[in-house]
């Protein structure tokens, strides 16, 4: 349980600083954006309880937002995206896996159902993130279309660093 909180403690400071550091200031004329610092919430372990799944998304979100000098966009964001992971994995796990405090990663649950969680989930908190920032239907499109290059843009990075990390179990048998 130990090695779980120091794991996800050096996670969320790294995603943070590269977040804040690096994909700030990386965009495509304001049409796409990559938030990649949300795999913090989607590698937390499968078991933990609902209450502190929120309570985590709540104050990474903030913790963003007093980089961006937002006011609660990003919390509101990432608290929509723990409730889609709680649906998610509602939906699609079995009661067993359900409790355990298995780390929902590639080479864990398999490809097909990582890379659907991750586009889902990154779907549900674009459109949260932008339709919240804008707070107007004024531009519609305009935000759906930017929801959706900046969903595939930040999917795109999240599965390049999940395969930076992807450790197969065979090789790690084999050792």
């Amino acid at each position: 349980m130990g090695r779980i909180l120091i794991y996800n403690g050096i996670r969320f400071v790294v995603l943070i600083l590269l977040q804040v550091v690096l994909f700030k200031n990386i965009g495509y004329y304001n049409l796409t954006s990559s938030f990649p610092y949300i795999l913090f919430i989607f590698l937390l372990p499968i078991g933990i309880s609902n209450f502190l799944l929120f309570l985590i998304a709540f104050l990474t979100g903030l913790t963003v937002d007093a980089f961006y000098d937002s006011i609660g966009v990003h919390a509101a964001a990432c608290v929509a995206l723990a409730w889609f992971r709680i649906f998610f994995k509602r939906i699609t796990l079995e009661i067993e896996v359900r409790e355990s405090f298995d780390t929902p990663t590639w080479d864990e649950m398999g490809f097909k159902w990582f890379s659907s969680y991750i586009f889902f989930g990154c779907l549900i908190h674009h459109f949260v993130l932008f339709m919240v920032e804008a707070f107007s239907f004024k531009n519609f499109h305009y935000t759906l279309l930017s929801t959706l290059l900046s969903s595939i843009f930040t999917f795109l990075i999240i599965l390049l660093i999940s395969l930076l990390f992807y450790k197969r179990k065979s090789r790690l048998i084999s050792k």
